[in-house]
């Protein structure tokens, strides 16, 4: 297992564009992957859990992966997360 700290840096946070990324990269893998903000942790594979998570702008994420390709799964989350989806 490997859990990953990450800052929202996109300046109108996971919205749904953003969620439906988190989503779409979350089932690229085959692990398990949670994300979790202020103690509760969702499916990275929720649509509906990643949007009413309300992370917003400087939000701080424990972005957890479990399972045979968790590095390559935790990079691809600190590369999308860095990309500020691709927003700003």
């Amino acid at each position: 297992m490997i859990t990953k700290t990450i800052i929202v840096q996109n300046r109108a946070g996971i919205h749904a564009r953003p969620a439906s990324l988190i989503v779409e990269m979350a089932n690229k893998f085959q692990s398990s992957i949670m994300i979790e903000k202020a103690g509760i942790s969702i499916n990275a594979r929720s649509i509906m859990g990643v949007m009413t998570m309300a992370a917003g702008y400087q939000t701080e994420l424990l972005i957890t992966a479990e399972g045979s390709d968790e590095a390559e799964a935790i990079a691809a989350f600190e590369q999308l997360f860095a990309t500020k989806f691709e927003e700003d």
